[in-house]
Protein backbone atom coordinates (compact mmCIF):
# COMPACT_ATOMS: atom_id res chain seq x y z
CA UNK A 1 0.00 0.00 0.00
CA UNK A 2 2.90 2.26 0.18
CA UNK A 3 2.09 3.57 3.72
CA UNK A 4 4.50 4.10 6.69
CA UNK A 5 2.70 3.68 9.25
CA UNK A 6 4.30 4.97 13.05
CA UNK A 7 3.03 2.57 15.80
CA UNK A 8 2.18 2.56 19.57
CA UNK A 9 0.83 -0.16 21.65
CA UNK A 10 -1.35 0.59 24.59
CA UNK A 11 1.87 -0.52 27.23
CA UNK A 12 3.49 3.46 26.26
CA UNK A 13 0.17 4.93 27.25
CA UNK A 14 1.11 4.57 30.82
CA UNK A 15 4.06 5.77 32.87
CA UNK A 16 5.81 7.39 35.81
CA UNK A 17 5.80 10.83 35.00
CA UNK A 18 2.45 12.55 34.14
CA UNK A 19 2.18 13.60 30.91
CA UNK A 20 4.70 11.39 29.05
CA UNK A 21 2.12 9.24 27.05
CA UNK A 22 0.66 12.58 25.95
CA UNK A 23 3.84 13.65 24.89
CA UNK A 24 4.62 10.54 22.96
CA UNK A 25 1.53 10.67 20.90
CA UNK A 26 1.67 14.25 19.76
CA UNK A 27 5.69 13.40 19.10
CA UNK A 28 4.75 10.33 17.12
CA UNK A 29 1.89 12.36 15.41
CA UNK A 30 4.42 14.93 14.32
CA UNK A 31 6.72 12.09 13.47
CA UNK A 32 4.30 10.88 10.56
CA UNK A 33 3.63 14.06 9.63
CA UNK A 34 7.33 14.49 8.53
CA UNK A 35 7.25 11.68 6.90
CA UNK A 36 4.71 12.74 4.52
CA UNK A 37 6.70 16.47 4.01
CA UNK A 38 10.19 14.32 3.66
CA UNK A 39 9.87 11.67 2.48
CA UNK A 40 6.55 12.34 0.22
CA UNK A 41 4.92 8.80 1.58
CA UNK A 42 1.54 8.24 3.18
CA UNK A 43 1.59 7.76 7.05
CA UNK A 44 -0.59 7.10 9.82
CA UNK A 45 -0.29 7.09 13.75
CA UNK A 46 -1.40 3.29 14.64
CA UNK A 47 -2.27 2.45 18.43
CA UNK A 48 -2.87 -0.76 19.04
CA UNK A 49 -5.33 -2.57 21.92
CA UNK A 50 -6.35 0.96 22.68
CA UNK A 51 -8.86 -0.73 25.14
CA UNK A 52 -5.98 -1.90 27.38
CA UNK A 53 -4.38 1.07 27.66
CA UNK A 54 -7.63 3.53 28.43
CA UNK A 55 -10.42 1.13 28.98
CA UNK A 56 -11.98 1.68 32.35
CA UNK A 57 -12.95 -1.86 33.88
CA UNK A 58 -15.01 -1.97 36.53
CA UNK A 59 -13.91 0.43 39.60
CA UNK A 60 -10.73 1.35 38.01
CA UNK A 61 -9.75 4.43 38.39
CA UNK A 62 -8.75 6.99 35.43
CA UNK A 63 -4.86 7.88 35.91
CA UNK A 64 -3.78 11.61 35.46
CA UNK A 65 -1.65 9.72 32.14
CA UNK A 66 -5.51 8.70 30.89
CA UNK A 67 -7.01 11.46 30.86
CA UNK A 68 -4.26 13.37 29.23
CA UNK A 69 -3.93 10.95 26.80
CA UNK A 70 -7.29 10.62 26.06
CA UNK A 71 -7.43 14.72 25.93
CA UNK A 72 -4.24 14.68 23.68
CA UNK A 73 -6.41 12.49 21.33
CA UNK A 74 -9.50 14.41 21.26
CA UNK A 75 -7.35 17.67 20.42
CA UNK A 76 -5.29 15.72 17.78
CA UNK A 77 -8.65 14.89 16.41
CA UNK A 78 -10.23 18.42 16.54
CA UNK A 79 -7.16 20.26 16.06
CA UNK A 80 -5.38 18.01 13.30
CA UNK A 81 -3.00 20.72 11.57
CA UNK A 82 -2.07 22.18 15.19
CA UNK A 83 0.27 20.04 17.41
CA UNK A 84 1.84 21.44 20.52
CA UNK A 85 5.73 20.64 20.91
CA UNK A 86 6.08 20.56 24.59
CA UNK A 87 3.99 23.40 25.73
CA UNK A 88 5.19 25.62 23.48
CA UNK A 89 2.05 26.62 20.14
CA UNK A 90 4.56 27.91 16.62
CA UNK A 91 2.16 30.14 14.64
CA UNK A 92 4.00 29.11 11.83
CA UNK A 93 3.77 25.22 12.65
CA UNK A 94 1.47 23.83 11.05
CA UNK A 95 1.21 19.95 10.92
CA UNK A 96 0.25 17.45 8.29
CA UNK A 97 -3.47 16.08 9.10
CA UNK A 98 -2.38 12.52 9.46
CA UNK A 99 -4.83 9.41 10.13
CA UNK A 100 -4.75 7.99 13.69
CA UNK A 101 -5.72 4.47 13.46
CA UNK A 102 -6.67 2.49 16.43
CA UNK A 103 -7.29 -0.95 17.67
CA UNK A 104 -8.82 -3.03 20.25
CA UNK A 105 -11.18 -5.31 21.48
CA UNK A 106 -13.97 -3.64 23.59
CA UNK A 107 -14.30 0.15 23.05
CA UNK A 108 -17.45 0.46 25.04
CA UNK A 109 -14.98 0.60 28.07
CA UNK A 110 -13.14 3.57 25.99
CA UNK A 111 -14.49 7.51 27.19
CA UNK A 112 -17.42 7.90 25.09
CA UNK A 113 -16.96 11.65 23.52
CA UNK A 114 -13.42 10.61 21.94
CA UNK A 115 -15.35 7.44 20.41
CA UNK A 116 -18.34 9.49 19.12
CA UNK A 117 -19.03 10.18 15.21
CA UNK A 118 -17.81 12.68 14.19
CA UNK A 119 -14.32 12.45 16.03
CA UNK A 120 -13.87 9.14 15.12
CA UNK A 121 -15.01 6.46 12.16
CA UNK A 122 -15.30 2.98 13.60
CA UNK A 123 -15.44 -0.33 11.66
CA UNK A 124 -16.09 -3.83 13.52
CA UNK A 125 -15.04 -7.10 11.80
Amino acid sequence: MGVEPIIMSAGELESERAGEPGKLIRERYRTASQVVQNQGKMSCLMINDIDAGLGRFGNTQMTVNNQIVVGTLMNLSDNPTRVSVGQDWRDSDITNRIPIIVTGNDFSTIYAPLIRDGRMDKFYW
